[in-house]
């Protein structure tokens, strides 16, 4: 009988084995699959940062790109603003310009007035 229980231990222990040998290989598979993904993620990682890197780039330049807009617009405004007080110059060097010359109108007439009274002589040749 003790031989009979050895060979029942020897094969319960020779299944144990096998299960044993079945449950490492699964976990070395499993082992390799994480491996695997976690490699994957760090690579998924690179990419994001460089596309972060990326974008980050890009909106350094379009901060920069509004930045000289926004130059240009002042420069733009400051310009439009000496325009409009070139205009408003010139208007009002209009209306001067417009009263001088009906007061020079008045002058003329005023002077064929006091000339027409005056009568030349005619000399004898």
């Amino acid at each position: 009988m003790v031989a009979s229980e050895v060979r029942s231990l020897a094969q319960h222990s020779a299944q144990a084995a096998k299960e044993i040998k079945a449950l490492i290989g699964a976990s070395a598979v499993r082992v390799e699959t994480g491996s695997k993904l976690v490699a994957a993620a760090g690579s998924t990682m690179r990419d994001i940062v460089a596309s972060v890197t990326r974008v980050s780039s890009t909106i350094g330049e379009i901060t920069s790109a509004a930045s000289e807009q926004a130059n240009g617009i002042g420069q733009v405004s400051g310009a439009v603003n000496q325009l409009d007080q070139l205009t408003q110059q010139n208007a009002a060097l209009v209306e001067q310009s417009s009263a001088a010359a009906e007061s020079l109108q008045d002058q003329v007439r005023r002077l064929s007035e006091v000339v027409g009274g005056f009568r030349l002589r005619t000399m004898p040749a």
